[in-house]
């Protein structure tokens, strides 16, 4: 089962695509435009990118040069109209794995998607699940639970709690979750991370104890049971 972005402004081919991969099993999400597809594929955690070239807002080329840019490394296939050697070089050039052109016949679209999927191969056992006193994290499935309990974590928080995971008992700076959470590669100036971690405290340590969210003033925040 893979997790799949359309970015797609056609309503008709948005649906007739997600309805297909669906019923193969996977999970599919939508976004009508580039702005919003560009945010989604921020938080969202996807396998597989498909984005049409021609949006409103943000063209398709722009947004997967934007992705690329900040280090995103999902495979995208590029779904769209346009379809002469030259716009398949364009998009190939801009960070695209795939190019497919309408109309096209959904088994193919299928096939490479599948294939897409089968890069992003899958994080190493050991690293699957965390477990921090009694906070479990399982990354494949996108679950958490603290004493049994589950937790809805939104996208953002879920990948919040992960990098901080993934340095448990140790701090991890501001710049760290900058670079590693929002793909920034300065300070934009804001509370952003402040408010992301009160959200995220609220829902991994109020009600339980002992607290294992700790900020280390001027420095960071620290994951740990102690």
């Amino acid at each position: 089962m893979l997790k799949i972005l359309i970015v797609e402004d056609d309503c008709e081919t948005a649906a007739y695509t997600a309805k297909g991969l669906r019923e193969d099993g996977h999970r599919v999400e939508i976004a009508a435009d580039g702005p919003e597809g560009l945010e989604t594929a921020r938080d969202g955690g996807f396998d597989v990118l498909v984005v049409d070239r021609m949006l409103p807002g943000l063209d398709g080329l722009s947004l997967v040069r934007t992705l690329r840019a900040g280090g995103d490394r999902t495979p995208v296939l590029f779904l769209t109209a346009l379809g002469s050697v030259g716009n398949r070089v364009k998009g190939l050039d801009a960070g695209a794995d795939d190019y497919l052109v309408k109309p096209f016949a959904f088994a193919e679209l299928r096939a490479r998607i599948e294939a897409l999927g089968r890069r992003r191969a899958p994080p190493a056992a050991a690293e699957t699940d965390f477990t921090i006193g009694d906070l479990e994290i399982r990354r494949l499935e996108r679950r958490v639970y603290r004493a049994g309990k589950p937790l809805a974590l939104k996208p953002r928080e879920f990948r919040l709690l992960e990098v901080l995971a993934e340095h448990a008992g140790r701090v991890v700076t501001r710049t760290m979750l900058l670079e590693q959470v929002w793909d920034f590669s300065f300070d934009p100036g804001t509370n952003v991370i402040d408010a992301q971690i009160s959200r995220l405290r609220a829902k991994i340590d109020r009600g339980f104890d002992p607290p294992l969210l700790h900020t280390v003033r001027g420095v960071g925040y620290r994951l740990a049971a102690d």
